[in-house]
Order: structure tokens, then C-alpha cells, then sequence
């Protein structure tokens, strides 16, 4: 994700450099925190609080929390937690640096990525997200560095997708607290592949005993990816839609949100409202470039056009399922 700092006052030139040295002590601590935040996930099988409660409800005989439990849970599963920090890592740190480099290459001032990690949700993480000052960037170099994220994070997130679908067996015992509904890709994945217990067009979830490292992190990918392409205000796909269809973008916007609510009461999934809470907070209209009239060209404009697809192809509309 990227976050345009709009509301800045422009100080520097397009061409000028950052005077300020990068600040890189608190990026690196959070990337450390999101290291340890996303293998204690893997090593619990995505079940972070069941775990958590599990050990400190756990006593000895003198009334101390048994750590033998946290232990044997490392011992166990460190290979899950280190494939899947890795591998998610890996994702979410190739988004923000297609981010990260094409504003190097504009010479737009901006932050180096910054993870937020989360201990408590079954991803481990928030995600991560770069500031710049867009006010700097014309129409052209704002879609560069908009789309520049997801497409760095997808070539990444695809191969792992269909290694990790390719090791699935859906026939096993579904157990967990939860289970992960699969994106429109990757249903067509496990169709492509034949994944063994797979009913097509049925939309299954995935339970935490049937998913591996690599299809974990491949999910988190997708959902990072299609959440950050939503085409409502400074999101990559809120650059992208006003680099496309300029002050019109934000109707565009709107409906999104419009719609959105309305699945949410069709569909009866509430726990989406904080997703949408988030968007209208954020705010729906985009800042104008620094040049609004600078073309894009027949090629920006049509993998622009296609990108629209994104959030409809990663984005799974319920995200979690939960038993009845």
C-alpha cells in the first residue's frame, strides 16, 4: 500500500532529493516485529489467540503458565512459521518496493516501507505501506507508482499460489477456528490443478488443518493485493482510476462503497463493516497530480483498464468463514 501525503505543503521541486536522511531505525524495528509476529502465526496454524489462551490458561503444579506448551508449539511447527514469514514477507516487501523504487526512479520523496505487524489476527500481519509526496508526481508518474505495487507483489504471490494450491488435499479432516475463502483465482487454480476434494464452482473454505506455508501466504498476497487495487480514493487502485478517468474517479468510488455495504447486508457478513469503515475514513476523492494533463498513452491506459479486474480475481468477498 501507499500513502500519499497530499495534505503536505510542496517545498521541493519534482526533480529535487529528500533533504532529510530516511529515518530507518523504526521501519526496521516494525520489520523485525512482523518477523516475529508472522512466524508465531505459522507456528500456531494461523490461530494465534486460541494458542495465545491455551498456554497462559495452562498452569503447573505451583500455579505458574506451563511454557512447555509454547515450546513444544516451536519445536513442532518452527519449519510452518519460517516458510511462512518468509513467504509472506517476501510478498508484502516486493509490493512496496515496486512501490519504493519508482519513486526513486521519479525522484518523488518518500518513506522505505513500513510493516505493521499483528500478533492476534490469523495473517500476522496489517500489511505495509510506503508515504510519498504525491503532490510532486504528475498524472504519468503517479499511475507508475500506483500500479507499480501490485504488480511487483503478484509476481511473487502467483507461482507461490499455485505451489501451494498444488500441495492442498481438501479431502482431510476440516478442523479450526476458521477457514479462508478462496479468491475467484484461485478457485480457478484449484480447478486448473485438481485439487483433490475440490468441488467446482463451490467455493469451499479452506480450514486451518488442510492449508500449508506457501497457499497461507499466497492468500495473504492476493488479499493484500485486491484490497490495495479497490478503486476508491489513495489506495493503488484509487491512483489508478484518477490517472484513468480524472475528476469522474470518484463516482466510481462511491458506487464501490455503495456496493460494498450492500453486500455486507445481503451476504450477512458484518465483520467486513471495519474494511469499509477504513475506505470511508480514508476518504473517497483523489488529489489532483501535480499535472493532470500529462498523457498516459494507449499502453498505460489499456493495463490500467485491465487492472480494474484485480480486486474481483484476489479479493475473497467473505474472507473468513466461520462454522455454524
Amino acid at each position: 500500500m501507499e500513502n500519499d501525503d497530499s495534505s503536505a505543503p510542496v517545498r521541493r521541486t519534482a526533480s529535487a532529493r529528500p533533504r532529510k536522511r530516511r529515518r530507518s531505525r523504526i521501519p526496521l524495528l516494525l520489520f523485525i516485529l512482523t518477523c516475529f509476529s508472522t512466524f508465531w502465526v505459522g507456528i500456531t496454524n494461523w490461530q494465534p489467540t486460541f494458542e495465545l489462551y491455551r498456554v497462559f490458561n495452562s498452569s503447573t503444579a505451583n500455579g505458574f503458565v506451563d511454557w512447555m506448551l509454547l515450546r513444544q508449539l516451536i519445536v513442532r511447527n518452527w519449519d510452518q512459521g519460517l516458510i511462512y514469514m518468509c513467504a509472506v514477507l517476501a510478498i508484502l516487501l516486493m509490493h512496496e518496493m515496486g512501490h519504493y523504487v519508482a519513486t526513486l526512479i521519479y525522484k518523488i520523496p518518500a518513506t522505505v516501507p513500513i510493516f505493521l505487524p499483528f500478533p492476534f489476527n490469523p495473517i500476522g500481519t496489517l500489511g505495509a505501506v510506503i508515504g510519498m509526496e504525491g503532490t510532486q508526481a504528475d498524472r504519468r508518474q503517479i499511475f507508475d507508482i500506483g500500479i507499480a505495487g501490485p504488480l511487483a507483489g503478484l509476481v511473487v504471490a502467483i507461482p507461490m499460489a499455485i505451489y501451494g494450491i498444488s500441495q492442498l488435499d481438501l479431502t482431510l479432516p476440516a478442523a479450526g477456528q476458521l477457514a479462508l475463502e478462496s479468491p475467484l483465482a484461485f478457485q480457478w487454480l484449484m480447478q486448473w490443478i485438481h485439487v483433490p476434494g475440490y468441488i467446482a464452482n463451490g467455493n469451499q473454505g479452506v480450514w486451518f488443518s488442510q492449508i500449508n506455508p506457501w497457499f497461507a501466504a499466497a492468500w495473504v498476497g492476493f488479499l493484500v493485493t485486491g484490497l490495495n487495487m479497490m478503486p476508491v480514493g489513495q489506495l493503488d487502485g484509487g491512483h489508478v482510476t484518477h490517472c484513468l478517468f480524472g475528476r469522474y474517479a470518484h463516482w466510481i468510488a462511491e458506487c464501490i462503497i455503495v456496493a460494498a455495504i450492500a453486500f455486507m447486508v445481503w451476504r450477512g457478513i458484518p465483520h467486513l463493516s471495519v474494511m469499509v469503515l477504513l475506505l470511508i475514513v480514508m476518504g473517497t476523492r483523489h488529489p489532483p497530480t501535480r499535472d493532470d494533463e500529462v498523457p498516459l498513452g494507449a499502453v498505460r491506459f489499456t493495463l490500467g483498464l485491465m487492472s480494474l479486474a484485480i480486486p474481483f480475481l484476489c479479493f475473497p468477498p467473505n474472507i473468513f468463514i466461520v462454522p455454524g
